[in-house]
């Protein structure tokens, strides 16, 4: 960090600390997320979290949505959807456990208007809220993000690098709509890493585990890896999520 920046940081952690009454969200740096440390400004381990939680803020997801909680769900009204509420629940509380294994995700598949997107939210919101970054990637607004900065070597770099590095990446909507060779190159690149990371993934989607693999197999099979023993397919007719939920 170079020396304007260490500047500005004392000089507001200096103005800050005469407040001594202004309550903080995170005590250690005092909402800077920097640590001053011997002339060494430190990023705070607050400041994943935060980062994540704008970049959740910035995704284009309703507040209603960043509200998505356990409490809020409504698994009464199905025994699929009762399933899929409590494969959710023991994976936040396994998480911890096993999350730099290679088995460290979980995907709910399948019928439309199921709650998949609400669980996935309740998820990351359980995770943000006990210090686990988590990045939301819109399937289908990503991807075309990144192919319109696909020439731009810069720009996709970084678009996708932070799909690829986050501590937690929610993918909401996978293969949603027309799918090309392009897509799927794209989300290989993506799953790829994360695979042989042990970067744990949070998935929705309307496919089911065969069609999955029918789009790319290489793709598809490195996604249920990563989730094997935390596929949830919601299948036949069942209540609307967004009507009864």
């Amino acid at each position: 960090m170079n020396k304007f920046i260490k500047s500005q940081v004392k000089s507001n952690l200096d103005e800050q600390r005469s407040y001594s009454s202004h309550s903080y969200r995170c005590s250690k740096c005092r909402d800077l997320t920097f640590i001053l440390n011997d002339n060494e400004a430190i990023p705070c381990e607050c400041r994943e979290i935060l980062i994540s939680e704008q970049i959740l803020k910035n995704s284009g997801i309703s507040e209603g949505y960043r509200n998505k909680t356990f409490k809020n769900f409504n698994y009464a009204y199905d025994m699929q959807i009762l399933d899929a509420f409590n494969s959710a629940r023991s994976y936040v509380k396994d998480f911890k456990g096993i999350k730099n294994s290679r088995n460290n995700s979980i995907i709910f598949m399948g019928q439309v208007g199921s709650g998949k997107t609400h669980l996935c939210l309740a998820i990351a919101n359980n995770f943000m809220k006990y210090g686990v970054g988590v990045v939301y990637m819109s399937y289908r607004d990503s991807i075309i993000q990144i192919k319109q900065n696909i020439m731009d070597g810069e720009a996709y770099n970084r678009i996708i690098h932070k799909y690829k590095n986050a501590s937690v990446l929610l993918i909401d909507d996978l293969f949603k709509g027309s799918i090309s060779t392009s897509d799927i190159n794209i989300m290989f690149e993506i799953i790829n890493h994360r695979y042989f990371n042990n970067k744990p993934i949070i998935v929705s989607s309307e496919k089911y585990v065969q069609d999955l693999l029918n789009i790319d197999e290489s793709v598809g099979s490195r996604i249920l890896e990563m989730c094997k023993g935390r596929v949830v397919e919601l299948k036949g007719k069942m209540l609307n999520h967004r009507i009864y939920g």
